[in-house]
């Protein structure tokens, strides 16, 4: 099943044009409001390179969980 979604908001222009299997292969500068400065930060602190790495990162990920949870507690 095909299905199309417009990233342009959240990428940086260099990535909007690409496929989902190389954004996520891209440093995470390749996120809107990330630099290069943040890629060596999250490098040096989580061993975190892609965009693919941010999304697993358990912390990350326990996170968005724990939001979520929230926002269903009301």
């Amino acid at each position: 099943m095909a299905v199309n979604v417009v990233l342009d908001k959240v990428l940086d222009k260099a990535y909007e044009d690409k496929s989902v299997k190389e954004i996520l292969s891209a440093p995470p500068s390749a996120l809107a409001g990330l630099t290069e400065k943040h890629d060596t930060q999250l490098l040096e602190a989580l061993g975190v390179k892609t965009i693919a790495d941010l999304g697993n990162n358990k912390f990350f990920r326990l996170a968005a969980t724990l939001v979520e949870l929230a926002a269903k507690e009301g």
